[in-house]
C-alpha cells in the first residue's frame, strides 16, 4: 500500500461525492448508476483509511502519555492490534480487483454430452441460478430458451441484474460459474437404474454498462426474424417477433424470443451480443484474461469439468479448490453461498499474492 494510492482514492471519492450532489447527474440514469457503483466501491476503502488514521493518532497519544499514566500504557497493546488489523484490512481492500465486479451478467446454459439427460441437467442448473438470484433480490429475465423433447434445455440465455449500486454486483458472485458442470445420476430414460455421467456448459459474461460503448458496426450484422416457439414447439405468439443476430466477423449468433415485440427482442439480443464481444475483446487484449476465460468452456466435455454434482451421494465437488459438501439438494435449490464464498476467498488470496 502506498501513500499515493490512498491519496488517489480519496481524491476520486471526493470527486464522485461532488458529482452525486449535482442534480444534472441524475438526468442520465446510466451515468448516475456508474457513478453510484464506483462511489460504493470506494466507500469502504475511505472509511477504513479514516478509522486507521484515528487509531494511529490514538496509539501515538497513548505512547506519549504512557510514561506519566499507567492506564495509557495498558491501552497501547490493544491499540497496536487495532492499527495492525485496520492496516491489513486496508491492504486487502486496495488489492487489485476485477473491474467488472459491480456489473450485471448474461448467463448461458448449454446441454452437452448425454443427450436428453444433459438437457434436463441444464434446466436444473438454470433453475438453481434463478433461485440463487431470487435469494439475493436480483432480477432474472429469460431472454431465450430452446427446449428438448423431455422439457430440458438445449440452451437458455438469462440476464441477471442487481437492483442497487453495490461494489459487489452479480458478476462478483457469478463469475466463478463459467465452465463445464458434470452430473452423475440415474437418468429418467434409464430403465436399469444405472448411474450415468453427462455434462452441461455454463458461460457467464459481464453485461456492459453502456451497450453503445461497445463498437458494433451495423454492416457486420445479419438480423433474421422468425416466429417464437415455446415448450414442445408450441407457438407462444402469432407474429414473427423472435430475433436472431449473427455477428459476421466473429460468427457469434445471439437469439432472443421471450419479449413481446421484435423491437424489444432485438434490443435484448444486442445487449447479449455486446456482452460477448466485450468479453472477446478483453480476452484478446490480455493473455492472462484469455487463459482464465479459455478455462470457462472450450467444449462441453466431461474432461474439462469445473464441478461435479453426484446425486446418489447428494455430493457437490468443485475441482478448482477441492471443495466438497454433501448438500447437493440444497445447492440445487439455490443455496450456493458457501461454495461461492470459498471460490471468492481463493480468488482473493490469488489477487493478494499478485499485488
Amino acid at each position: 500500500m502506498t501513500h499515493a494510492t490512498v491519496e488517489a482514492v480519496l481524491t476520486e471519492h471526493a470527486d464522485l461525492e461532488r458529482q452525486m450532489s449535482d442534480p444534472a447527474l441524475h438526468a442520465d440514469a446510466g451515468n448516475a448508476r456508474r457513478v453510484g457503483r464506483r462511489f460504493a466501491q470506494l466507500a469502504p476503502i475511505v472509511t477504513t483509511y479514516r478509522r486507521l488514521e484515528t487509531a494511529r493518532g490514538d496509539l501515538d497519544a497513548a505512547r506519549e502519555l504512557a510514561a506519566e499514566d499507567a492506564s495509557f500504557a495498558a491501552e497501547v497493546p490493544e491499540l497496536e492490534a487495532r492499527v495492525a488489523e485496520l492496516d491489513a484490512h486496508l491492504t486487502d481492500l486496495l488489492a487489485p480487483r476485477d473491474p467488472h465486479d459491480a456489473d450485471d451478467i448474461v448467463l448461458e446454459v448449454k446441454s452437452g454430452e448425454g443427450g436428453e439427460e444433459s438437457a434436463l441437467f441444464a434446466a436444473d442448473l438454470a433453475r438453481m441460478y434463478i433461485r440463487y438470484a431470487e435469494r439475493h433480490g436480483w432480477t432474472v429475465t429469460m431472454l431465450d430458451e430452446t427446449w428438448s423433447d423431455l422439457g430440458g434445455y438445449k440452451d437458455a440465455t438469462l440476464s441477471i441484474r442487481s437492483k442497487g449500486d453495490s461494489a459487489d454486483g452479480v458478476w462478483s458472485r457469478m463469475k466463478f460459474e463459467g465452465g463445464v458442470h458434470r452430473v452423475q445420476r440415474v437418468p429418467v430414460t434409464e430403465s436399469q437404474g444405472r448411474v450415468h455421467t453427462s455434462a452441461a456448459g455454463v458461460l457467464v459474461y459481464p453485461e456492459p454498462e453502456d451497450v453503445e460503448a461497445v463498437q458494433i458496426d451495423e454492416n457486420d450484422l445479419r438480423i433474421d426474424v422468425y416466429r417464437s416457439s415455446g415448450k414442445g414447439g408450441q407457438g407462444v405468439n402469432t407474429t414473427d417477433s423472435a430475433v436472431r443476430i449473427t455477428h459476421l466477423p466473429t460468427g457469434i449468433v445471439v437469439t432472443c424470443q421471450n419479449e413481446r415485440s421484435q423491437l424489444q427482442n432485438k434490443a435484448r439480443a444486442m445487449v447479449v451480443l455486446a456482452a460477448r464481444l466485450q468479453a472477446l475483446a478483453e480476452e484478446q487484449a490480455s493473455a492472462d484474461a484469455s487463459a482464465d476465460r479459455a478455462s470457462q468452456i472450450r467444449t462441453v466435455d466431461r474432461s474439462e469439468r469445473i464441478r461435479t454434482y453426484n446425486f446418489p451421494e447428494n455430493r457437490i465437488a468443485d475441482h478448482r479448490i477441492n471443495f466438497k459438501a454433501h448438500n447437493l439438494d440444497q445447492v440445487l435449490d439455490g443455496d450456493l453461498d458457501p461454495l461461492l464464498d470459498a471460490l471468492a476467498e481463493a480468488d482473493k488470496q490469488t489477487r493478494l499474492q499478485q499485488a
